[in-house]
């Protein structure tokens, strides 16, 4: 078994969702009193999201480099950084760790894939909705991103960094997000990727009428897939 080293804390409601989704798939797979060989470092991130409202993305980038080493050093196999939006930075931080990073938006266009679908649609944080450094990763994979309206962006962000971040879960959240879903379903999405790690807390599968992608769930599953590949 190969030892994950995961980058979490953005936030850390998310995070606990990863360690316990990689253990209870350990266990699964290997039954037994098997769990997973991880580390986890996380950070404090009132830090890292300053660096994001600001547009310092090459500050962010040095701090998770620093503990992306610190966690080769601890003896992690690979990286998995618990969140969608600090993909951003993920080149910058490769070039600091001789061990490889476990791509999110690789991971979930995979996962799109498998179920045949060419045209989704994307929420996340604004950074992640209307910055190219996601987007492009699944476009060339060949599938097609429509994500909401500038209004949308800006409420569907709001409610990650106000209450989802915060452990907060409201109703009329949740129906607001409901309906952006029907208006990406209307536009010609097959699927919706959950481009947030905080948004599976809010968003089930029965609140919409297609497949919904939890990148949280599926790259959690794919540090298993890796740590136990033999």
């Amino acid at each position: 078994m190969k030892v994950i080293g995961l980058i979490g804390g953005m936030s850390w409601e998310s995070s606990v969702e990863y360690y316990r989704i990689i253990n209870e798939e350990v266990k699964r797979e290997l039954g037994g009193l098997h769990s997973a060989k991880c580390l986890l470092y996380s950070v404090d991130f009132e830090e890292i999201e300053r660096y994001q409202s600001k547009g310092d993305w090459k500050k962010a980038g040095e701090v998770l480099s620093e503990i992306a080493l610190s966690l080769e050093k601890g003896g992690a196999d690979f990286i998995v950084i618990c969140t969608n939006t600090m993909h951003k930075v993920i080149d910058d931080i490769q070039l600091k760790i001789n061990i490889p990073l476990l791509h999110i938006a690789d991971a979930t266009a995979a996962k799109i894939k498998e179920r045949g679908i060419s045209s989704v649609g994307l929420l996340g944080t604004k950074y992640t909705m209307e910055q190219d450094f996601y987007k492009s990763r699944l476009e060339s994979n060949g599938i097609n991103v429509i994500v909401p309206n500038d209004n949308e962006r800006e409420i569907i962000n709001k409610v990650i960094y106000d209450e989802l971040c915060l452990g907060l879960i409201h109703q009329t959240s949740r129906d607001y997000y409901k309906k952006v879903i029907q208006g990406l379903i209307e536009s010609g999405a097959e699927g919706i990727i959950l481009g947030c790690t905080e948004i599976g807390l809010l968003i089930k599968p029965e609140d919409s009428d297609i497949p919904l992608f939890n990148t949280a769930y599926i790259h959690a599953h794919e540090a298993v897939n890796m740590s136990l590949k033999k």
